[in-house]
């Protein structure tokens, strides 16, 4: 087998390992684990870390199983946490866990079946027929209650950060360390992933299948990624807009490729790395460039290219490619057309507007009356005049003169028309 920890060593993708795991991934195939907690029916990009790591075993010969917590997610996962959260009703729970599905399909083919075809599990389907007294007799006998107050997640809570921990919330992690278990038993899992707060989690569950196993049968490993930062500190996978999303209802790809494109230099090189397949020689090479002349940001076009397509499609990636070049390029009227009604407001975000009556548009209105009298573009006819005898005024991206008239020939969507003065003067007209 290939080395798969030093691939994802020189990613920056190993936070703590578990001795004999190395060892464990070159001597054979080995069926590894990944949890994903249905807190929403999407994933943002604090998830690709976990799915990236997926394809990688995967593409390592390895076979890697995706769970998505259904009975977990009804508790609540205390790790990171200081405050326990607010408990899903099983109909939200229900609809969160089938959306996950559908966003991990993307990246995983689960109906695969080669031998290290990926496999999606839901742990609700062995939880919801076991009973408390069997869990605590079988379960909870297995692991001391000093060992599970030893874990980070349990000590921050009782020390006196946000309410303390509710009984619910200090079972968690058996609970998953028994998910470790059943896959061990079912699938042979002998590896768990996840990211560094999880470390406590999954050790639980290593001990679990040692303590409720012998001999050979008795192995399992765990291996935990860094959680990811920027370099000035701040939390990582935010915009200004909030969380972005791994679905185009949640975060539109013009948005989400705009967000790769804006990291900084720093980030951008640790993120290629981290975030991309492209090999070590094409990233090395690809730094090096971006050093020798980073305003051309070779690093951040390439991360966001590959992201895009990676999430989306080469397709998509066209599409956000020709709305970031309406602002910043050489985009037409034909280009401005192209975009449907939530990407059109995301590349004007925060640019001036007025609304104008449908029916006063159908009749047409003098170019001069649209930018003073209808919209405030410019303060005066004169004004409006002197720009438009400089051919400096755009009516979506073309230019116009004084005798041009404004009708619903025009709108974009059938909503919108976009003005333009000079190069970076926009003006976006909501018609109604």
């Amino acid at each position: 087998m290939k080395n798969i920890i030093s691939e994802l060593q020189w990613r920056g993708l190993v936070h703590d390992i578990m001795p004999g795991t190395e060892e464990q991934l070159l001597k054979e195939m080995t069926t590894t684990y990944i949890g994903f907690d249905p807190t929403s029916d999407s994933l943002h990009i604090g998830s690709l870390v976990p799915i990236i790591l997926l394809v990688h075993l995967k593409n390592f010969g390895h076979k890697p199983i995706a769970l998505v917590g259904g009975a977990t997610g009804m508790i609540g996962d205390p790790s990171g946490k200081s405050d326990e959260r607010n408990l899903l009703d099983e109909a939200t729970l229900n609809h969160n866990v089938e959306g996950i599905k559908s966003v991990l399909s993307r990246f995983l083919d689960f109906n695969a079946t080669d031998n290290n075809a990926a496999v999606l599990v839901n742990n609700y389907d062995w939880m919801k027929e076991l009973s408390f007294i069997n869990f605590a007799r079988d379960v909870g006998k297995r692991i001391t209650v000093n060992y599970m107050m030893a874990k980070d997640s349990v000590k921050k809570r009782l020390a006196g950060e946000g309410e303390g921990m509710s009984f619910t919330e200090f079972t968690y992690q058996l609970i998953q360390g028994y998910d470790f278990y059943h896959l061990h038993k079912e699938y042979n899992c002998l590896l768990q992933m996840g990211g560094s707060d999880q470390w406590g989690n999954i050790t639980t569950g290593t001990e679990l299948v040692r303590r409720m196993n012998v001999g050979e049968e008795a192995k399992a490993y765990a291996m935990t990624c860094p959680l990811i930062t920027k370099a000035d500190g701040s939390k990582f996978g935010k915009s200004e807009g909030g969380n972005v999303w791994l679905t185009a209802d949640k975060t539109s790809v013009y948005t989400f490729y705009q967000f790769w494109l804006n990291t900084t230099d720093v980030d951008a090189e640790k993120y290629i790395k981290i975030f991309t397949f492209l090999d070590k020689e094409t990233i090395e090479a690809l730094i090096e460039e971006h050093q020798k002349a980073p305003h051309l940001r070779v690093l951040q076009r390439k991360l966001a290219e590959e992201l895009t397509i990676f999430v989306h499609s080469a397709a998509e990636l066209e599409k956000a490619i020709k709305a970031s070049n309406i602002l910043f390029g050489n985009a037409t009227a034909a280009d401005l057309k192209q975009l449907d009604e939530t990407t059109f407001l995301e590349v004007f975000n925060g640019v001036p507007q007025a609304e104008i009556q449908k029916d006063t548009l159908e009749a047409g209105i003098d170019i001069i009356t649209v930018l003073n009298e209808k919209t405030g573009f410019f303060k005066s006819n004169g004004e409006a005049r002197r720009a438009l005898t400089a051919n400096s005024i755009s009516v979506n991206k073309e230019k116009v003169t004084e005798s041009f008239v404004l009708s619903a020939n025009e709108l974009i969507n059938n909503q919108f028309v976009l003005l333009q003065s000079g190069k970076k003067n926009y003006f976006v007209i909501r018609v109604k």
